[in-house]
């Protein structure tokens, strides 16, 4: 039943029904992402109550018919990886920003497609009688430990109004009663990777030969430079390259030292699959593919990151000494492909080998169902660049990492560690 006043006696608060308001507004990536500041329209319904009373905490939804920008035509965003935050005004009778938030919820999002966000909700203890106006502000898009930030670049018109009443008995607002909150939501940091300070020698290898059957190579730290989609990037990452005798061919197993970095988000189970030529040189010519699995179980944010080892079968084409050095890497990810080519070449293994049929010796034939090429030689990195062409995995798993890289993705953020040598250059 209502009350004289409008109110309805027995419930805190009459539902209400939002008119759509729209605005211009700037939507701006991480810094790291280099990507320009997306200027579109905003369109949102904010549903509040009608009518309440001074002392109720009532319930605002803010719910998004457009978001301003769009998923960069790079990655596809998975479901459930992104989160909205913002700020709502409170205006009229009583002033206040709400913080509001919405869950991570989202159906998967193509390359290029509308951002589809959840749901935004907050409070507001109303305090005065009198009329009082949302309108929306400024808001955050979340994926992955990054934020894009979008901000109103016009004046933007309320979206509801609630009618608030002093009520029956209603006592006066305790003036210990702190308002609502008056800060935006927190904001996910960017990252900041760390990388590994192990290495060892820069040049020279390990020479196996005699009655041996297990080889370590030496550590070598291998600048790298990569080709991404979104631009060329520099890293350096230590690399080691160990062989085990199998009869006239050696197993090769290629390691990324110690830890890459602490993870920034949490990264699920087999999203990145690294794979390398190792360039062959001395007696031998060609290149060895070699390739790790992705990686077995989910990694939690903070935890240390690692890329898995490389594996792959080496067949000998000539008698000699041969010397292998890491080569082009490659990481398929996220329905990308990211490929970093050595800027100069460091031995890590020297083996004498003597000559199988089918081995590499320059030559295209096979080496264990793993291959070999002859592109390359003694010093070489390997030729031209890998496969670029997208993944057919399926889309967007969540982080990708190549040796001192790491592949961010909130808004197809990709941010790398660059060498000591440009940190040098720095101002």
């Amino acid at each position: 039943m209502l009350g004289g006043a409008g109110v309805l006696l027995g419930v805190a608060a009459a539902p209400a029904q939002a008119a759509e308001v729209s605005y211009a507004t700037d939507c701006v990536p991480p810094p790291a992402a280099g990507l320009p500041t997306v200027k579109g329209t905003t369109k949102v319904e904010i549903t509040a109550p009608a009518t309440a009373k001074v002392g109720d905490e009532v319930e605002v939804v803010w719910k998004f018919t457009q978001a301003a920008s769009k998923n960069p035509d790079l990655i596809d965003l998975p479901a459930n990886s992104v989160q909205p935050s913002g700020t709502l005004k409170a205006a009229g009778a009583q002033a206040a920003s709400i913080a509001m938030q919405g869950p991570r919820e989202n159906p998967a999002i193509p390359k290029g497609g509308a951002m589809v966000l959840s749901d935004m909700k907050g409070k507001l203890k109303l305090t005065t009688a009198g009329e009082v106006t949302l309108t929306p502000d400024a808001y955050a898009i979340n994926a992955f430990s990054t934020d894009t930030k979008c901000t109103p670049t016009e004046t933007v018109k309320p979206a509801a109004t609630i009618n608030v009443t002093a009520g029956e008995g209603t006592p006066p607002p305790d003036p210990t009663d702190p308002p609502d909150p008056t800060s935006p939501p927190p904001t996910s940091g960017e990252p900041t990777p760390t990388e590994s300070e192990t290495g060892g020698s820069d040049t020279g290898g390990t020479t196996g030969g005699g009655g041996e059957t297990d080889f370590t190579g030496k550590e070598v730290k291998i600048p790298y430079a990569c080709k991404t989609p979104i631009g060329d990037k520099n890293a350096t990452s230590p690399v080691q390259i160990n062989a085990k005798k199998d009869g006239g061919s050696y197993d090769l197993t290629v390691k990324f030292k110690g830890s890459v970095m602490d993870s920034p988000a949490d990264i699920p189970a087999d999203s990145v699959k690294p794979s390398m030529e190792v360039v062959l040189g001395g007696a031998d010519k060609g290149t060895v593919h070699v390739e790790g699995p992705t990686n077995p179980e989910a990694i939690k944010s903070g935890d240390p990151m690692v890329i898995s080892d490389m594996t792959g079968t080496y067949k000998p084409g000539a008698d000699g000494e041969s010397t292998l050095s890491p080569g082009v890497l490659t990481v398929k990810a996220l329905g990308t492909t990211t490929t970093c080519t050595p800027e100069k070449s460091e031995v890590s293994l020297t083996l004498d080998t003597s000559a199988q049929p089918g081995g590499a010796a320059g030559g295209s034939g096979s080496a264990g169902g793993t291959g070999t090429s002859g592109a390359g030689g003694s010093g070489d990195s390997g030729g031209g660049l890998a496969d670029t062409g997208a993944d057919d995995s399926g889309g967007l798993r969540a982080l990708g990492f190549v040796a001192g890289t790491a592949i961010l993705l909130g808004g197809a953020v990709f941010t790398f560690m660059p060498r000591r040598q440009a940190s040098r250059r720095a101002p």
